[in-house]
């Protein structure tokens, strides 16, 4: 995939848990709302309609007030991609003040983890930069900590 440095950010980290369950974890919403935003914060509602136009709804609470996230799939590859946009909600009506689009890349690494890419896709370098000086890398990166916890424990409650 093209990244444009000017517009995108993005990482790639290896996560300690199968591709599968991270799947898993990001198409269910019972399991997002135990790592989608970093502690002390935390999602209060999510909606999940897995296909391509389907919602992606969330409600995350920071510091007592509530944010409401409406968005869509764009894509969805079972086990390798999903892109989510907040530029429109359900039935393609367009956001008034979008902020991104995300795309979440899974494969699998040689020791049974997960090779993990997410991608944050802005329509301006304005957006980006604004992005990334809200803490991009460290709140994502959060969120990839989180997630990778969440999973082990996930693991550990399933039959081998």
């Amino acid at each position: 995939m093209q990244l444009d440095p000017e517009t995108d950010l993005s990482f790639t980290r290896h996560v300690k848990a199968p591709r599968d369950l991270v799947w898993e974890c990001w198409t269910t919403p019972e399991h997002i709302m135990h790592f989608f935003v970093p502690k002390p914060h935390g999602v209060t509602s999510c909606e999940i309609d897995l296909r391509v136009g389907g919602r992606f709804n969330t409600v995350f609470n920071v510091d007592g007030n509530e944010m409401d996230n409406k968005g869509v799939y764009l894509e969805v590859i079972p086990g390798e991609k999903l892109v989510f946009t907040d530029t429109y909600s359900e039935g393609w009506k367009p956001a008034p003040d979008p902020f991104m689009t995300a795309i979440i890349l899974l494969s699998d690494a040689e020791d049974g983890g997960t090779t993990y890419t997410v991608i944050a896709r802005h329509r301006t370098s304005d957006a980006r930069k604004t992005h990334e000086d809200m803490g991009f890398y460290d709140g994502w990166g959060t969120v990839v900590d989180q997630l990778e916890d969440y999973a082990a424990e996930l693991q550990k409650s399933r039959p081998a």
